[in-house]
């Protein structure tokens, strides 16, 4: 396993990060989400994300309950608040200073830790001042309840702003979780470039792009029994975008680049996110302990720059790079 350090702080975090997003507590039954995280820990595997919103905080328990008995100063934890949890209440969403606080000790009852290493925004929220949004932050790393903060899918502007307040209050904004993979490059435009000159870094999810990237899914045909397209709780929501014959009839040209690599076409959509030097990280979940081992064997690869250009040639007009999709994350209204 290879570490990187996270945005402009001392903290390294292993660079295939293990999440539990569309798995644990739903799509898998606790025993095997468990041998995942063992699978993980024995690849070298250090950093695990989750958010309270997974699995409505089921995925934050199974984690915790994984992770029991380990050497807490060897892991580094994240997890993330925003979307509603519990019996989704009117205060039971966003990034008010009620919610993040009453979030912050939920998730940390969960995960049976005393502290998370990484606490992120999982949205940005329109409805609440960014002021009383990072004091609240401020103050749950004051207390010792998180090391450092980080966001997910706000916009270089919002970015910008929040990293303004989180220096003035005294504390470190160190990280962004965009979706990003050789087929989704939206934050390559906006984002990127204002993390580079801010120190903060991009912990990625879906460099797989759901898995359409391991070119499972052919042009023309029924997806595979059992595969994420086929599933109704959600998974199958997430992939459709990605589903088009055209974009299919691509992916399956990066094989051969795969194999002059060594790799799987897995492992190269993994490998080829962490060529970004801005990236610090790569999510990766499972739903099989095999997979997590297969996954790892993008830790270290250098892509030469030849094939990145083979790459870009063979996906050619299929890629998303539009910057205004993330501003699109930010949700218009508070979710409940």
């Amino acid at each position: 396993m290879e570490f990187r350090y996270l945005g402009n702080s001392g903290l390294k975090i292993s660079e295939i990060t293990y999440g539990n997003w569309l798995t644990h507590g739903s799509q898998v039954e606790n025993d095997v989400a468990t041998q995942c995280v063992r699978a993980a820990l024995d690849e070298g595997i250090s950093t695990f994300d989750t958010a309270d919103v997974y699995a409505n905080t089921a995925a934050e328990t199974v984690l915790g309950e994984a992770l029991k008995g380990e050497r807490r100063e060897s892991l580094e934890i994240f997890t993330k608040v925003y979307w509603p949890t519990g019996p989704r209440g009117k205060n039971d969403t966003g990034l008010s200073r009620k919610h993040i606080m009453e979030s912050i000790n939920g998730s940390l009852e969960r995960l049976q830790t005393d502290y998370v290493d990484l606490y992120q925004a999982h949205r940005y929220d329109v409805e609440t001042p960014l002021e009383e949004t990072m004091q609240a932050f401020a103050d749950v790393v004051h207390q010792g309840k998180a090391l450092y903060i980080g966001v997910s899918e706000w916009t270089a502007d919002q970015i910008r702003e929040g990293h303004r307040l989180s220096k003035e209050l005294g504390f470190q904004l160190i990280s962004s979780q965009p979706q990003y993979s050789a087929l989704y490059r939206v934050i390559e435009e906006e984002v990127v470039p204002t993390c580079r000159e801010l120190g903060i870094s991009q912990i990625v999810w879906s460099p797989i792009a759901q898995g359409v990237l391991t070119g499972k899914y052919k042009p023309g045909q029924a997806p595979p029994e059992g595969s994420r397209a086929t599933d109704e709780k959600g998974g199958a929501d997430m992939i459709k975008r990605f589903m088009e014959d055209d974009v299919l009839t691509r992916v399956q040209e990066l094989e051969p680049i795969a194999k002059e690599l060594d790799l799987t076409m897995a492992q190269l959509a993994v490998a080829w996110v962490l060529q970004n030097d801005n990236v610090a990280a790569a999510l990766v979940g499972a739903s099989r302990p095999d997979q997590v081992s297969e996954n790892v064997k993008a830790a270290g690869v250098t892509i030469p720059p030849e094939l990145m250009t083979r790459i870009d040639e063979a996906l050619g007009d299929v890629v998303e790079r539009d910057p205004a999709k993330t501003a699109a994350q930010t949700p218009e209204t508070r979710v409940v």
